[in-house]
């Protein structure tokens, strides 16, 4: 577990996020807590991990989604070392598009 953003005020973050229980739920929750561009943002990236995790290639990517070769880089970094969390979800994505 990363200790650098683990404390109080982002396990309740993350136990409220728990809390939801459907796609419209999570729309009117996200709205609230971000702005529309850190939504998307967030959903750029994920898209990214989906499209790496199918091995795209970089420039596939960067037409599809419109990511920056330095946000696939930065998720493929993730992806490769970082926490698992990408891997969670996308093992457990049923519908990888």
């Amino acid at each position: 577990m990363n200790s650098k953003i683990r404390d109080r005020e982002t396990d309740k973050l993350f136990e409220g996020i728990l809390q939801l229980k459907t796609v419209d739920e999570c729309y009117a929750f996200f709205q609230d807590i971000c702005t529309v561009s850190e939504i998307k943002a967030m959903a750029q990236r994920l898209q990214v991990a989906i499209m790496l995790y199918k091995n795209y290639k970089y420039s596939e990517i960067t037409e599809k989604t419109g990511a920056s070769p330095a946000t696939i880089s930065r998720v493929s970094r993730s992806l490769n070392y970082g926490a698992d969390g990408y891997m969670i979800v996308l093992q457990r994505l049923s519908n990888l598009e």
